[in-house]
């Protein structure tokens, strides 16, 4: 590479990143019946809903970590969702179907933190799917474990 191109690319790359032309990491997709057909999620555009913390049992913990992030129904409504059903979608492809109305009679949240540390993929993160577990006695049926979905990478809406 020339002197020149070398120089080129410096300040093409240094105008990119003061200009915030870097892009964010989209943590959630929404696809089908939503706002264009698609809507993708940033760490930003989760912080901009409000956010809400449930400490509860899992079937994959011990105790009762304490989990926070966005309520699933307000994801929903930010990317205008009409559907019936959600099929959730994780990095290593587990795929469920979840009725909608989970997310309306339950405070079902998109968990980021759990007990005050980020989620990873290494730790269900970033993105796991929390039910209120001990708020409802129904909800320790197994059906509804089998929602908890963690590494949630994707939501269609039908």
């Amino acid at each position: 590479m020339t002197v020149m191109k070398r120089l080129l690319f410096g300040t093409v790359m240094l105008a990119l990143s003061a200009s915030g032309a870097a892009a964010e990491e989209v943590l959630l997709t929404l696809t089908g019946a939503v706002t264009g057909g698609q809507v993708e999620l940033t760490q930003t555009d989760l912080d901009a809903l409000e956010w809400h913390e449930i400490a509860t049992s899992t079937t994959v913990t011990d105790g009762q970590p304490v989990f926070r992030g966005v309520l699933m129904r307000d994801i929903l409504d930010r990317a205008e969702a009409n559907g019936d059903t959600v099929m959730a979608r994780a990095l290593n492809d587990y795929v469920i179907d979840i009725p909608m109305d989970d997310f309306h009679e339950f405070d079902v949240i998109a968990a980021l933190y759990m007990d005050g540390i980020a989620l990873t993929p290494r730790d269900k993160g970033p993105v796991w799917i929390v039910y209120p577990r001990d708020d409802h006695g129904v909800l320790a049926d197994i059906r509804y474990d089998m929602r908890w979905v963690w590494q949630l990478s994707a939501l269609h809406v039908q």
